[in-house]
């Protein structure tokens, strides 16, 4: 069951790079970090955004799976910072692809979901190989009995298939009805790439039939949101949302409103 009414528009909240990756700025540490985050989470819920998704983007290269401790740490840490400080729902997403350290920070910090880049099935990335755990996280879940929901990816951007290619429809009805999946999220080839129509519609028929929640989670705009949420549930938009439109930039507000306001009409 989904544990809160699905967001219509959930805005990104992309981390600078936190203690131990290589890019990482040791002025101000983990407090610069926090405050940035924050300032963002409340640009993004000022400016409309139902929900917001704290994700540690700034850490590339990233690791495979499972992320060392010190990694859970920094996340625990800043997304507590901005369940404090906004008053919606927050989504965890701990690259590349560690669902069990973004459930076990959602749990911790009372966060209300988790977005999972390969739920179930296998995908081949920079990082190499990336395998899906449903068997594992959605266990985990029931073990720390909270109320955490999985938005699960299918054929997740910045990867491509291993060995013959399958349907988008069998990939949505694998990670929803054999994953377990809470929500599912389609996206485009890459951060800040439009999903094309006909992938969009296929998405949409397939979770139609289970019922299940679906966002668009990439490439998402001002002049495109409109259409997006006409044949689904919601969007999560970051590029778009930053000053300039650049990903790495703060949350710029007026752009929010500018996406919330197109969505809403």
């Amino acid at each position: 069951m989904f544990p809160f009414d699905p967001p219509l528009v959930v805005g990104m909240v992309h981390l600078r790079p936190l203690p131990g990756s290589p890019e990482y700025d040791a002025a101000g540490g983990r407090e610069r970090i926090a405050a940035r985050a924050v300032s963002d989470a409340r640009a993004l819920v000022a400016g409309g955004c139902d929900a917001v998704m704290v994700e540690n983007f700034g850490d590339v290269p990233f690791y495979p799976d499972s992320v060392p401790p010190h990694v859970v740490a920094s996340m625990t840490h800043v997304v507590g910072r901005v369940r404090e400080a906004v008053d919606c729902p927050v989504g965890v997403n701990v690259l590349r692809n560690d669902a069990e350290a973004a459930l076990s920070v959602a749990s911790a910090t009372g966060a209300s979901f988790v977005r999972v880049n390969v739920h179930a099935g296998a995908r081949v990335t920079d990082q190499g190989l990336v395998e899906g755990r449903a068997h594992e996280t959605v266990r985990l879940r029931s073990r720390l009995d909270c109320d955490v929901a999985f938005f699960a990816d299918v054929a997740v951007k910045h990867s491509a298939p291993l060995g013959e290619r399958r349907s988008l429809d069998e990939s949505v009805d694998d990670v929803v009805t054999r994953g377990l999946a809470d929500a599912v999220v389609v996206s485009g080839r890459g951060t800040g790439h439009a999903v094309d129509d006909e992938r969009l519609a296929r998405a949409a028929a397939a979770c139609e039939r289970h019922g299940t929640p679906l966002f668009v989670g990439s490439g998402v705009t001002a002049d495109t949101v409109a259409g997006c949420v006409e044949r689904t549930d919601g969007v999560i938009v970051g590029t778009a949302l930053k000053v300039d439109g650049e990903t790495t930039n703060p949350v710029d507000e007026a752009r929010v409103r500018a996406v919330v306001d197109a969505a809403r009409t």
